[in-house]
């Protein structure tokens, strides 16, 4: 051994979010996994610069998203009321900062387990997330490669994302 080199850092697995759905879910959001800040404020898509949030109010503007510093609870409940339901493809995993390529040893959430009875679609926010659709197609409703909404997707325009956002939609009654 030498003695000069620096032992490996112990890894932190990290435990993510509880799913956002209701029996009147019609289409399940899956991320791959919460980002640092959306972990330390138990959120989803905290991150001030990830589109998430924009992204639905611009697809339903006559509907106003709660704001403010106590509005989590709120949007909640709005996502809801849009037939949306939110969750990750994992679980828990390690991550040092919140790229999904830095994932590692990840474990998948029971997506099946939810039980939705009004499920009509899964759309997955990014490529990460959507690496799991052999599993997620098992569950026989479409599957649909959203474009991520984290600010590491510089290379869509906010009205290209958008349109493919509003599309599914569309295709699932929800406009």
């Amino acid at each position: 051994m030498n003695p000069s080199a620096a032992p490996a850092a112990a890894s932190t697995v990290l435990t993510g979010l509880a799913p956002i759905v209701s029996p009147s879910t019609v289409v399940l959001i899956l991320g791959s996994f919460p980002g640092v800040k959306s972990l330390a404020q138990q959120q989803y898509y905290a991150h001030p610069q990830n589109q998430f949030w924009k992204i639905l109010q611009a697809v339903w503007p006559e509907k106003p998203l709660p704001s403010g510093a106590d509005s989590y609870g709120k949007r909640c409940g709005w996502l809801l009321d849009r037939g949306l339901g939110v969750w990750d493809v994992y679980g828990a995993c390690e991550r040092e900062g919140s790229l999904d390529s830095a994932i590692r040893a990840p474990v998948a959430n029971d997506i099946a387990g939810l039980h939705l009875p009004r499920l009509a679609a899964i759309a997955h926010n990014g490529g990460e997330s959507f690496k799991h659709a052999r599993h997620t197609r098992t569950l026989g409703v479409p599957v649909y490669q959203l474009p991520s909404t984290s600010p590491a997707n510089a290379s869509w325009s906010f009205e290209r994302k958008l349109a493919a956002w509003r599309e599914v939609f569309v295709a699932h009654h929800l406009l």
